[in-house]
């Protein structure tokens, strides 16, 4: 951990607790991936490279924390009062375009309590089951298709997202994707305990995991790609070399534009900025992204 001693106690504190989300996401992430299942590398594949996506409106339309509530809701582990405050918070997101930080504390704060005593194999079946009720037909075909591109290239690809990492790794597994970089739950064999490892996986946290993960998989970060819709992962933006927005909010759109990153907005068919396979994505992105290359070309149209 760098050096925090010029921060106040307060910045240090708050400094300590996203270091401590991002590395304890990069670990539970790498656990939950089995080494027999990770994708093989194309000769013509960059192993030093890999893409990093946030999920919630840029993957997904809407919130995964609410689809999955309105699952756990179908199953009784909550009162219908609850997923009306759920419901309420799902559409301040949909409306404003921007994630509330007050909204999405309340939401993890019920979600804990909700999934306190469950056993976690309990809540990665349900995942499973819930992700073909409320989110398979959510998922964006544009961005689906610049992942698949960096997958084609050889290339690994992360979701990095602040709902629970079990639950961000049932969608990545979903979407063929190699794993997913989210919020730590704290269990003691195997049961929640209602409590997280550190903190939400949100703003620098995600940076954090980020920069974990990249160290421990041997990646260079200037040859990466991440791709987000909020303005609220700029740092995990600016970390890498190939920084991308997605269906941005408003505070994002005018920091990508200022600083001349790629844009695409799946929201309206607009166009955005011009958005081709990520340099970092070599040759074989060129040859294996048939489906991103074909959709972004009509676009241009």
């Amino acid at each position: 951990m760098a050096a925090l001693g010029w921060l106040t106690p307060r910045r240090r504190s708050a400094t300590a607790r996203s270091v401590l989300a991002g590395e304890a996401s990069a670990e539970a992430a790498r656990k939950l991936v089995p080494p027999e299942e990770e994708p093989a590398f194309p000769v013509l594949g960059d192993d030093r490279a890999a893409a990093f996506f946030d999920l919630d409106n840029t993957v997904m339309q809407g919130a995964a924390l609410f689809h999955f509530g309105r699952g756990l809701h179908k199953r009784k582990f909550f009162e219908t009062r609850d997923l009306a405050r759920f419901a309420w918070q799902q559409a301040w997101f949909r409306l404003a375009g921007v994630e509330d930080p007050e909204h999405m504390q309340e939401a993890r704060d019920s979600a804990l309590s909700i999934v306190k005593g469950h056993r976690v194999s309990e809540l990665m079946s349900i995942g499973e089951e819930i992700y073909d009720e409320y989110m398979a037909e959510r998922i964006w075909p544009g961005t689906r298709a610049l992942a698949q591109a960096h997958l084609d290239a050889g290339q690994k690809v992360w979701l990095v997202t602040a709902a629970p990492v079990e639950i961000a790794q049932v969608i990545a597994r979903r979407l063929g994707l190699t794993g997913a970089l989210g919020t730590v739950a704290e269990s003691v064999d195997g049961v929640y305990t209602g409590k997280l490892v550190g903190e939400p996986l949100h703003g620098p946290a995600k940076a954090e995991a980020v920069r974990a993960l990249a160290t421990a998989e041997g990646l260079d970060l200037t040859r990466c790609a991440a791709y987000s819709d909020s303005h609220n992962d700029i740092p995990m933006l600016s970390l890498v070399g190939h920084p991308y927005a997605i269906n941005p909010d408003a505070k994002l759109r005018r920091h990508a534009r200022e600083l001349d990153w790629r844009l695409r907005d799946y929201r309206t068919g607009r166009k955005a900025a011009k958005v081709g396979i990520p340099a970092a994505a070599g040759v074989g992105a060129v040859a294996g992204g048939t489906a991103a290359a074909i959709a972004i070309s009509r676009r241009r149209r």
